[in-house]
């Protein structure tokens, strides 16, 4: 079994797609997934499954969540190593004590090098981002409810599914995997 962490999209946001995490982990475990853990109400998976396809464990976990709560959320699934080098490569400043300004764009899938050339580097002004791989780094100049730099505008342009999360909840997610794992 491996640990495997999995983001979802859009729940518990704004009083909309409500995913109570409790019942989630005992739907999870129900279905066979080990040692499930969460945080935050924001949609942060961790569990543990057998090594295998990411992309067919990213089905099975939105499927689950479909049936057991009619929720529509993909599940953007990241290794610890992924994590790991994620939250180490972050390149802008984090001398900020503001978390709305540091954030990770967690891509389902590589996107290729001609979409991410294609990428409007002025889209949002003030506003900072880098692709490496399937992680965008976003950095706000003003927090990410002003950017135009939105999941959807990612999504379309580099064909992927992506979900974010500040800086702090990255570091928090690799510690509690790194716990996990000794």
């Amino acid at each position: 079994m491996t640990t495997h962490l999995a983001l979802l999209r859009a729940v518990n946001v704004g009083g909309k797609s409500k995913l109570p995490m409790a019942e989630l982990r005992t739907a999870l475990e129900d279905a066979g997934f080990e040692r499930v853990r969460t945080y935050i109400q924001s949609g942060n998976i961790l569990l543990d499954a057998p090594e295998g396809d990411r992309s067919a464990l990213s089905q099975r976990i939105s499927a689950l969540i479909l049936k057991e709560f009619g929720v529509t959320s993909p599940a953007v699934i990241v290794t610890r190593d992924e994590l790991a080098l994620a939250v180490a490569g972050y390149p802008y400043s984090t001398d900020t004590p503001n978390d709305k300004l540091a954030h990770i764009l967690f891509l389902a899938d590589e996107p290729s090098a001609g979409r991410v050339a294609s990428l409007d580097p002025d889209r949002s002004p003030g506003d900072q981002f880098q692709v490496e791989g399937r992680v965008v780094y976003l950095h706000f100049a003003s927090g990410i409810g002003s950017s135009k730099l939105t999941n959807v505008w990612f999504d379309r342009q580099l064909g992927t599914v992506s979900t974010a999360r500040n800086l702090r909840t990255c570091t928090t997610l690799l510690a509690m995997m790194d716990e996990s794992n000794p």
